[in-house]
């Protein structure tokens, strides 16, 4: 047999498997990045959701406090002979924290009113806010 006649099987690779590979593994490595990011997104939102229920309690928390108050309020000014006495009861002025989380804190503080008349409100907010320790 000559050299010619010969046959030769071998594997051979051409471009088109190569680009093929190569494809496949990028398609593996953005899917990989994709699970990767997703789970950070959901890990993110979770924080954030857990942060705003706890911001919210502890705002109806200030707000059952202000009720109270209120309440505490309308008893003092009943039993109040005049401005004086209404605020030498009172004061002028309170303030209370409420903790949102370890690090933050809802603040408020309210100025004390006398009302004139029975539309007027007891107290203004003069301070609601979240300070971070």
């Amino acid at each position: 047999m000559s050299k010619s006649s010969k046959k030769i099987f071998g594997m051979n690779i051409g471009s088109s498997s190569m680009l093929l590979i190569f494809i496949v593994l990028c398609l593996v490595s953005f899917a990989a990045l994709s699970i990767v990011s997703a789970n950070a997104d959901r890990r993110l939102s979770q924080k954030i959701a857990d942060r705003t229920t706890a911001y919210y309690e502890a705002c109806n928390d200030a707000e059952k406090s202000l009720a109270g108050i209120d309440r505490v309020l309308r008893e003092q000014y009943d039993s109040s002979s005049d401005h004086e006495a209404y605020f030498q009861a009172v004061g002028h002025s309170k303030a209370y924290a409420i903790p949102i989380s370890d690090t933050q804190t809802l603040y408020v503080e309210i100025e004390i009113l006398y009302p004139e008349n029975d539309e007027d409100t007891f107290y203004h907010i003069s301070s609601w806010q979240v300070i971070t320790e």
